[in-house]
């Protein structure tokens, strides 16, 4: 090691305050920039007579906190605590723009390969990309808490790396906008001195981001998964505070809190030389094309370390690697033979100061050097190359990465990037913390990393009925699991030949021993599993669907069409998604779903899975009532329907909730979605503190009516939705010859406050002067009772002509009513001559004409009411081998029942909202409950409309015989 000393000169002055300063090489090395937070003038430098007075440019109005030059040296970027960033000539150093303005300092500028793209961050809340061609913002990144102190163009083009004051590190996709890794904690806390901020640099080849670690050293991370490769430690006895790759990415210098600078040999990660300062150095910059370093310290000294790298040694600037680039020369910004002023004018903010300019100069017109940069001013964010793999290729291309291999992948790709499998309710593994292998509405499964093995955990929601389980030590590396209140079941993926896919059964209560079982698989690796009653499944990288049962028999081997996306369980079915293709040209996913029932060994469902544009599948399972739903990145979940021949209902959007927060879902049931809530830029909880359900309504992303109803509107189409699943569950159940008495009730109970929900959307309609929409609306309803209420609420606002309407609408449903049964066969025991159903007809008819012509509501009981649009689907063959008397038991009791729930008080809030108390609680109880409703919506059971039909009839009979008399 060498002890010389390197001497600074002043480049801007102290005033015994330290700064940040910046310095920066041109691409010849013929110039050397320096500034300081402390001086509104930027140095411009002659590192061959650096005894002749530098060019001085002055446009801030105060300090100048970060430099940067475009990639061909052509244009010279500035940010400054004034909050704004202007562009210059170089290497005139006319001033040309000031591009952007921010409200708080700036504090970091960089410009990306190419010159397209400027980055300006600071203590604003966001990263600003400005597009250098036009002058404007091409999109802004948010998800620092902190104030960005480090940006890094991907020297690939594909990613930005950005670092803030409390350490945190977040990886962007510049395509899409989008934050693929975001590392907490990991930088050192820089507080709130200035004159030291993180920085970050990616490797000259773009395979490895450094980034200043908590132990005084350089941690390197991988490209695409963002996972610690390995680290730089040394003789640092304080945080590194800046960081720079030499040019051929062989050698790093870094600068600590400890006023040394350490120039250390990457491959080997160990230092070869330091040197040692009076104050702290804050930047450096390698010479483009010699062996040397720039630094300059907070006092704004600056100086060159001649011979940085030992001569012994290779050269930091021998063999660069060349990247492969549309543009790999960059954007030559300015045409400096071009005199004659830009059609679109100036860019320059307006009524900022020009220091003495007239007026700044207009931008001049770009030289046309590739298709690219012709095109990249109509859409330049779309331009950029997009990702194409999240993991290396092979071991050996990491290896070769440690070697220094000179061998780099192509930056675009031929086609996009299809979703990765993953496992619903799990999170990502981060370093040293404890992760969710998985997470439902049951409990959850836990796991961190110790000494080597796992440590896995189950917990369930509810200790009081859940079972105990002891922990487990995981020798597998297990990274998926699913879990029911049956058992649990872990996989791992393949980690060589000597450690093949495991796929590993634990029962939670068995009558025998040794209950739990492993497979494992050669040539294939388990992608997802799931769990049911009495079976798991697992899917393998050879696209086979595997079921076993609980006991560990193989039972099914299926083969699917397309790699798995992800899988889920709910008692006897299984649901899998898998690709159907590769995604499309908008960057679309194409995915498809396919629902097995084990014990029958069918398929009752397929179709494919929609998604927003844009996005991907983040969560996919079954509600608590088993209805199959999915969730995408942007927030929207659908649940899949059997109406208009299978469909997916949006059901809630997050965008609806106006917050910046992130839903992160647990499951849902026919009312709410459960899920845990994020605060951005977070996508995923942690395990610690435990997190904390949030319960969310349910709701259509409804257009704006113009009544201003739409709560009401999504009440509307929610119940409608729930009365047909309901319908659904119970013809399900009469099939099965199950007894159907208490989801008749639930079906009461949800067509009484539908009916609710319908009035009052009517009297919106009635305020709003939607008169045709209202006579939609009383159609809908399905009670007698409540087109009663309708017709005296349209009353009670004087609307005479709307309630002659409603009244006519009732008479036709009536003689529906009265007509439709006169076709049915009359298998009932006392029926006899006088009861025929031209005889209730003619009894109706005249019960009708005697009311009288002024009274709007025609006060008669009626048999069971159905709207004409939507009438029941009874099975009248299987209807008439049903028994006068078993029928009559049957209606009976739902009667009974029926009065015992909430029957009286629903209707009753219906005549509340008519501001009529005319009817009594008898007459609800004997008209409204036992009039049993027929909802326009859901099909009826054979017995009910029989009996519908056969109390009518002895109704009519009852009336007959007491003429006779």
């Amino acid at each position: 090691m060498k002890g010389r000393s390197l001497k600074l000169r002043e480049a801007h002055k102290s005033s015994g305050a330290a700064s940040f300063c910046s310095i920066l090489w041109d691409l010849r090395a013929q110039h050397l920039l320096t500034s300081s937070s402390n001086d509104l003038s930027i140095c411009i430098h002659d590192p061959l007579l650096p005894s002749n007075s530098p060019q001085i440019l002055r446009h801030h109005r105060d300090g100048v906190t970060a430099l940067a030059l475009s990639p061909n040296s052509t244009c010279l970027a500035s940010g400054s605590i004034d909050h704004s960033v202007k562009l210059y000539k170089f290497p005139g150093g006319e001033f040309q723009t000031n591009v952007t303005r921010f409200t708080l300092p700036i504090r970091v500028i960089s410009f990306n390969r190419s010159g397209s793209i400027l980055a300006a961050a600071g203590d604003d809340e966001g990263i600003k990309l400005i597009n250098t061609i036009d002058g404007s913002i091409a999109r802004v990144l948010k998800g620092h808490k902190g104030s960005v102190t480090g940006l890094a163009f991907d020297p690939n083009g594909e990613y930005l790396a950005s670092v803030d004051s409390i350490g945190t590190v977040i990886q962007w996709e510049l395509h899409s906008g989008t934050a693929l890794h975001i590392l907490k904690g990991i930088a050192p806390d820089t507080g709130s001195d200035l004159s030291v901020l993180n920085a970050l640099s990616w490797s000259p080849d773009g395979e490895t981001l450094a980034v200043p670690g908590l132990r005084n050293d350089v941690v390197m991370y991988d490209r695409d998964t963002a996972e610690k490769l390995f680290s730089l430690r040394g003789d640092h006895v304080q945080p590194i505070c800046f960081l720079s790759w030499s040019p051929n990415g062989k050698y790093m210098a870094t600068a600590g809190l400890d006023r040394q600078i350490l120039i250390w040999d990457v491959d080997q990660r160990q230092d070869i030389d330091r040197q040692k300062f009076d104050d702290r150095i804050c930047c450096m910059a390698w010479k483009p094309n010699g062996n040397a370093l720039a630094v300059i310290d907070v006092m704004g000294k600056y100086g060159v370390w001649e011979s940085a790298v030992p001569s012994s040694m290779k050269s930091p600037t021998e063999d660069v690697p060349s990247l492969q680039s549309k543009n790999s020369n960059g954007l030559l910004l300015f045409d400096e033979d071009e005199q004659e002023p830009s059609a679109s004018g100036s860019l320059s903010d307006l009524g900022e100061d020009s220091h003495g300019e007239s007026e700044p100069p207009s931008r001049k017109r770009l030289r046309k050097q590739s298709t690219y940069d012709e095109d990249i001013n109509d859409d330049l964010l779309s331009s950029l190359p997009k990702v194409e793999s999240r993991k290396k290729a092979s071991h050996s291309h990491k290896e070769s990465l440690n070697n220094g291999n000179e061998g780099l992948k192509s930056t675009t790709s031929a086609r996009l990037k299809m979703q990765e499998a993953f496992q619903p309710g799990a999170t990502p593994v981060q370093p040293g913390k404890r992760r969710f292998l998985c997470y439902n509405m049951l409990g959850s499964i836990t796991t961190i990393e110790h000494d080597g093995y796992s440590h896995i955990e189950i917990d369930f929601h509810d200790t009081g009925s859940g079972p105990r389980v002891p922990a487990m030590t995981d020798y597998f590396g297990f990274t998926m699991a699913s879990l029911n209140e049956h058992g649990s079941v872990f996989a791992n993926p393949c980690k060589g030949e000597k450690n093949m896919s495991t796929l590993m059964y634990r029962p939670f209560s068995t009558w025998a021993n040794n209950s739990e079982w492993s497979m494992r698989f050669e040539q294939e690796e388990v992608k997802v599993v799931a769990l049911g009653s009495a079976w798991v499944a697992a899917v393998t990288s050879l696209n086979f669907l595997r079921i076993f049962t609980d006991g560990g028999l193989q039972r099914y081997v299926i083969s699917l069409d397309g790699p798995v996306v992800t899988a889920s369980g709910f008692k006897d079915e299984l649901a899998v998604v898998t690709h159907a293709s590769h995604c499309l040209p908008s960057n679309d996913q194409m995915l498809k779903f396919r629902v097995f029932n084990i014990s029958n060994g069918t398929q009752p469902l397929k179709g494919h899975v929609p998604l927003t544009p844009g996005s991907c599948l983040t969560w996919f399972g079954f509600s608590e009532e088993g209805q199959l739903s999915s969730y995408d990145s942007k927030g929207v979940l659908r649940v899949f329907t059997n109406q208009f021949g299978g469909s997916w209902l949006p059901l809630f959007s997050a965008s609806k909730e106006k917050s910046e927060e992130n839903y992160w879902v647990a499951g849902l049931n026919m009312n709410k979605l459960f899920c845990i809530v994020c605060k951005s830029p977070d996508l995923f909880p942690p395990v610690m503190p435990k997190p904390v359900l949030t319960l969310l309504d349910l709701s259509f992303p409804l257009a704006t009516s113009d009544l201003g109803a739409e709560t009401l509107e999504n009440e509307f189409i929610l119940k409608n939705m729930h009365l047909l699943q309901i319908q659904q569950r119970i013809e399900e159940m009469a099939a099965a010859g199950l007894d159907t008495t208490s989801l008749d009730d639930e079906a009461f109970n949800v067509e009484t406050a539908l009916d609710r929900c319908i009035l009052r959307l009517i009297a919106s309609c009635c305020n709003g002067d939607k008169i045709v929409r209202a006579t939609e609306l009383v159609k809908l309803l399905s009670l007698e009772k409540s087109v009663k209420g309708a017709i005296k609420l349209v009353t009670a606002l004087k609307l005479p002509n709307l309630a002659e309407r409603f009244n006519s609408i009732l008479e036709e449903r009536l003689l529906n009513e009265t007509s439709r049964p006169a076709t049915l066969p009359l298998t009932s025991s006392n029926h006899d001559a006088s009861t025929t159903p031209d005889v209730v007809m003619s009894k109706f008819l005249t019960s009708i004409q005697s009311s009288k012509p002024s009274q709007p509501v025609i006060p008669l009981p009626s048999p069971q009411l159905s709207s004409p649009l939507f009438a029941k689907k009874g099975k009248l063959q299987e209807g008439a081998k049903v028994g006068n008397e078993k029928v009559e038991q049957r209606r009976t009791a739902i009667v009974e029942n029926i009065g015992k729930v909430k029957s009286l008080a629903e209707v009753k809030s219906i005549e509340d909202v008519t501001n009529q108390g005319e009817a009594s609680i008898g007459e609800i109880k004997n008209g409204a409950v036992n009039q049993r409703p027929s909802n326009p919506f859901a099909k009826s059971s054979s017995n009910q409309e029989k009996s519908s039909l056969f109390d009518a009839i002895k109704k009519m009979k009852k009336v007959d015989e007491t003429g006779k008399r």
